[in-house]
């Protein structure tokens, strides 16, 4: 039975995500503070401070790293930005590194990134060849792929999951919007040309087991739909589906006033970006579609 350690395995992203990899026959291990609740199969760690025993990190066939200080619709402050930063980069290199000193090294390391990756780009059609943007997540991204190289050297095959912004019933992003949404306060933000790439979560979890699977998947892979959309068609989809007007509006410079360097990084910045690796692959989405994606998300919320 292959042994996969996952970490941010009790997020909204890694729950469902161990329980799907065990029902797939995986024998799951889970990366945990000192200050968390034990669960079965768990090995604590402290990045922050280099805190763990070498010898827990032995004999793991693939790793999932999902950890990371979650991307808040606030205002960052100078001391949120660099945790945020800190929280990937930090967390990642100590990971990779005690994975690569083991004497088996685990033969696969997957590490979440994001579409933040490509910047704003407005129009521009982004695949996996295309290089960073500008602006402090897709330094952030570059960053964060750039510190697991311990355990590249080590000659693991290494896959940067860059996410787009993830669907799902119990928490994330649009669990933060249906609220505004129900009162009828839903609606264009910005122009609402900015392009929004997505993925439903259950896609998600099957695309990362499908990157377990198959060997020919390294280096960075678009985990998204493969139908983006403006934003404006975003708000006007979940509105349709919530049953509520989708007029509201609220220009860019209120939402640079209200959230600063946050709305240019989370509401108005523009990546179509394809899955293109995924799509050669031949890997299906149960998802492809928005309107699709959202009636599943919503039927729980």
């Amino acid at each position: 039975m292959a042994r996969i350690l996952v970490s941010g395995a009790s997020g909204f992203i890694g729950r469902p995500l161990v329980s799907f990899l065990a029902s797939n026959g995986y024998a799951v291990f889970q990366l945990i503070r000192p200050s968390d609740k034990s669960v079965p199969n768990s090995i604590i760690w402290n990045p922050e401070i280099g805190l763990a025993r070498p010898e827990d990190f032995e004999d793991f066939d693939a790793v999932i790293h999902l950890a990371g200080e979650p991307l808040t619709l606030t205002r960052w402050s100078a001391e949120k930005r660099e945790k945020i930063l800190q929280s990937r980069t930090v967390g990642t290199m100590f990971l990779s590194h005690l994975l690569s000193q083991a004497i088996r090294c685990p033969s696969l390391f997957i590490s979440a990134s994001a579409v933040g990756y490509y910047g704003n780009r407005g129009e521009e059609l982004l695949s996996e060849d295309s290089g960073a943007g500008s602006g402090f997540l897709a330094h952030v991204c570059c960053a964060w792929e750039k510190a697991s190289f311990a355990i590249r050297n080590r000659g693991a095959r290494v896959v940067h999951a860059r996410f787009g912004m993830v669907l799902g019933s119990d928490g994330g992003a649009l669990n933060k919007m249906v609220v505004p949404f129900q009162l009828g306060l839903g609606g264009r933000l910005g122009s609402g040309k900015q392009w929004v790439s997505w993925v439903h979560r259950d896609d998600l979890i099957r695309a990362l087991l499908h990157i377990i699977d198959d060997p020919s998947f390294e280096g960075p892979v678009n985990v998204v739909s493969p139908i983006p959309v403006l934003q404006e068609e975003f708000a006007k989809t979940l509105a349709e589906l919530l049953h509520r007007p989708h007029f509201f509006s609220l220009p860019a410079w209120a939402l640079r006033l209200r959230f600063g360097i946050t709305a240019n990084e989370l509401l108005l910045s523009s990546a179509r970006v394809r899955c293109s690796k995924l799509l050669a692959a031949k890997f299906r989405f149960d998802y492809p579609d928005l309107r699709s994606a959202l009636c599943k998300a919503l039927q729980r919320i």
